[in-house]
């Protein structure tokens, strides 16, 4: 994977395919993504209760994603040497802010599911 340098400000252009910012946007904005960031919460969980905690989600998707969390600095990953080892998985002050924004996602989820709905429903009718 090749990873982007910030030079200047058109690396934080989100309309600019190659902008630094499109890459990281690419990264957080999937649904596994932000289900993970919404389910670690302020709290402190191992791989299998995030797993739990995410219902649909496979090993692999867990997986890559978590790496993808923590390559964007966004989730630590604390390993403890113990046997077998303990895997912790944490929310960074950048994904503390991230989970804001997805808090504020299922929040306008919730408040418009119903209109959103009901459009399906006509779209699908028509």
């Amino acid at each position: 994977m090749v990873t982007k340098q910030v030079k200047d400000k058109d690396d934080a252009d989100l309309s600019r395919a190659d902008s630094l910012a499109r890459e990281i946007f690419s990264d957080i904005a999937n649904k596994w993504a932000l289900l993970i960031v919404e389910t670690l919460g302020d709290g402190t969980l191992r791989f299998t209760e995030l797993r739990d905690g995410v219902d649909g989600i496979s090993h692999k998707m867990l997986t890559q994603n978590l790496r993808l969390l923590e390559r964007n600095g966004l989730v630590e990953r604390t390993v403890h040497p113990t046997v077998p080892p303990r895997v912790e998985y944490t929310l960074t002050e950048p994904g503390r802010a991230l989970r804001a924004t997805v808090d504020a996602m299922c929040d306008w989820t919730h408040t418009h599911l119903g209109a959103i709905e009901s459009a399906r429903h006509r779209f699908d009718g028509a």
